[in-house]
């Protein structure tokens, strides 16, 4: 009997996305699999598993007519249902997919351009209209274009899809190459296999407790794994309707986004937590009275430090729209572990830890029962499942970590990815690490583990996140978190843009010394007070985490070095500044000539130094 002919079937069963889609579209081809929303109400697009499956077929077959078998393919499309159908479309062919962010016109292409280099992409996928834009506009020499075979699948005739010939795949062929967001460092492509897609599917549906009454409403970016693995490939595993929406949509206007989930009665939706925060600034009163989210199930929220109070105020906002805390559902994972590492239970509060500020810098958990002056509250990140082991490790000597200690999260298991496409001595080093321990029964020692490059620590199986490793500032032996430093400086005044700040240290005549960058709110830029910003910042900077700073730059509105997915590249920050190349509006540093032009802000912040205990002066 063909397995395609149960709808008793699990997806578990199958070793290949292919297998997946062709299943689906056997026994659920008139089901509505994906929708796009030109407005909360009106849908631009929608694809069936039966229109997705011929769609797949066609744009297969013009890739085996170029006989790109085992090639990478480009993808490079705007927010809709193109890009499924052309990532579908490589799967099919037996082609490896590379997601990439659409360009836009005059926008400079280095990164894209990176990418398809590294990955020595042989063909772009995109729509006739990115095509006709690129090949008017400035962007074709950037990109370097003539190389490449360009192919607009939105041109394509579905008749193609006769001459598709089915591909050889097993569980351990390579799907796609995930380029990593580039947060610490020049984007690399992990390699992303069917069998590890399969199996974090797996581990999502068990984690978020998914049934086949899910509904999922996202509008995170399809070429980024939060996006494309959890909003597209996990409803697709369940046999569920997505509703997806532009990233840009919901930027504008993150009511939306709320609206979308209200009149679909989602179950599932989420994103980073600058998300949830954008929600709590921009929604008003009258908008709340038009919302029901109880029906909002699993708010995951993720790809960058969960905050307590942003918890909080979200769950207190959206209260009267039937929003519950319980619903929120913090959780850990990188494109190279496919996607998800940890997660809470479904229909559990989250779970926080109060722990010592100064301990902390020590890289040691001292708990405390209730948060004050002197603590941290970190939210927890949940628990990985049996078949995948997560430990904390010693980054220097190797060793495991004491349940009190802070360090490396180490993680093995199915979903863990390949490693970096072209790169061996990269995956050596970060996929095929070991511990030094001699003395640990459990057989840790006799596996090769990913060093995340992510500290934390687990206290009665409870991953904890506390930062990065790279970017981990050491000033005078105390460990001080980057994201820390950052929200201290943007509630300091108005004027600063909410997450859009990097704090980082630089070698000064020997010592680390430590520098801000911060963008400005357009709306402030015409009644700048510089002296009264910079003020607030070294003070609040002082006062809170006991450092002087050495340079602090204001910048203009979106001129911050950030990644595709949105999070600050802090080491591009740093190179920026050090090569002068920031769009600095005004700046401030120890340097003499700096000095002389804000005599009045010096004498102000060394009150400040005078009035504090010894143990916060520097």
């Amino acid at each position: 009997m063909s397995v395609y002919s149960n709808n008793l079937i699990s997806p578990q069963n199958f070793s290949t996305l292919v297998e997946l889609l062709i299943y689906r579209a056997k026994n659920q081809s008139e089901q509505k699999a994906y929708s796009f929303l030109q407005s909360v109400e009106t849908e631009a697009a929608s694809l069936t598993y039966g229109e997705l499956h011929l769609q797949a077929q066609a744009i297969a077959a013009s890739l085996q007519a170029l006989n790109l078998g085992g090639e990478r393919a480009l993808l490079l499309y705007q927010p809709g249902l193109d890009f499924i159908a052309a990532f579908f479309g490589c799967l099919y062919a037996g082609v490896i997919a590379v997601p990439a962010y659409p360009p836009r016109r005059n926008q400079k292409l280095s990164r894209l351009q990176a990418i398809a280099a590294d990955a020595q992409a042989k063909i772009v996928l995109t729509s006739k209209s990115i095509l006709d834009s690129l090949q008017t506009g400035s962007n074709q020499e950037d990109l370097e274009i003539s190389g490449l075979h360009w192919l607009a699948t939105d041109e394509l005739s579905n008749d193609l899809a006769q001459a598709w010939q089915p591909q050889e795949l097993t569980g351990d062929t390579l799907a796609f190459l995930q380029y990593t967001s580039g947060s610490t460092g020049t984007p690399k492509g992990v390699m992303i296999s069917h069998g590890n897609l399969l199996h974090n599917e797996r581990m999502i549906e068990k984690a978020f407790g998914h049934t086949n009454k899910t509904i999922v409403v996202g509008w995170l970016p399809v070429f980024h794994d939060m996006g494309l693995i959890g909003n597209v490939l996990q409803p697709l595993y369940l046999g569920v309707p997505c509703v997806l929406m532009s990233p840009v949509d919901f930027l504008q206007k993150p009511i939306r986004w709320l609206q979308a989930i209200s009149h679909y009665k989602a179950t599932t939706s989420g994103g980073p937590n600058f998300a949830y925060d954008l929600c709590i600034r921009k929604v008003t009163p009258e908008q709340l009275a038009t919302l029901d989210l109880s029906s909002w199930e699993v708010a995951f929220t993720g790809a960058e430090p969960v905050r307590a109070e942003t918890l909080e105020q979200f769950a207190s906002t959206f209260a009267p729209c039937g929003f519950r805390k319980e619903a929120f559902y913090p959780c850990y994972g990188m494109a190279e572990t496919t996607l998800i590492v940890s997660g809470g239970e479904k229909t559990a509060l989250p779970i926080t830890c109060n722990v010592e500020k100064a301990a902390l810098e020590q890289n040691r958990i001292v708990k405390e029962h209730k948060a004050q002056g002197d603590t941290q509250t970190i939210v927890g990140c949940g628990q990985s499942p049996a078949d995948q082991k997560v430990i904390i490790v010693d980054p220097q000597s190797l060793t495991m970590c004491a349940s009190e200690q802070v360090g490396e999260i180490w993680v093995a298991g199915p979903s863990v990815a390949q490693g970096y496409w072209n790169q061996p001595e990269q995956t050596e080093k970060a996929f095929h690490a070991y511990l030094a321990d001699t003395d640990i029964n459990d057989g840790a020692t006799s596996i090769p583990f990913f060093r995340t490059g992510d500290l934390g620590f687990l206290q009665n199986g409870e991953l904890f996140i506390t930062g990065r490793l790279k970017d981990v500032i050491i000033i005078r032996g105390q460990n001080h978190y980057p994201q820390d430093i950052e929200l201290t400086v943007e509630k300091s005044h108005p004027a600063l843009k909410p997450d859009s700040g990097a704090a980082f240290s630089i070698d000064f005549k020997g010592s680390e010394r430590l520098v801000i960058v911060q963008e400005v709110e357009r709306s402030y830029l015409r009644k700048l007070n510089v002296q009264e910003i910079l003020g607030n910042v070294r003070q609040a900077v002082i006062a809170q985490h006991g450092l002087d700073i050495f340079a602090t730059v204001l910048i203009r509105t979106g001129s911050i070095p950030k990644t595709s997915s949105g999070k600050i590249r802090r080491q591009a920050c740093r190179t920026a500044f050090l090569a002068g190349t920031l769009d600095v509006m005004e700046d401030w540093s120890e340097n003499p000539q700096n000095k002389a032009k804000f005599k009045d802000l010096e004498a102000e912040v060394d009150s400040v130094l005078r009035q504090l205990t010894p143990t916060k002066q520097v």
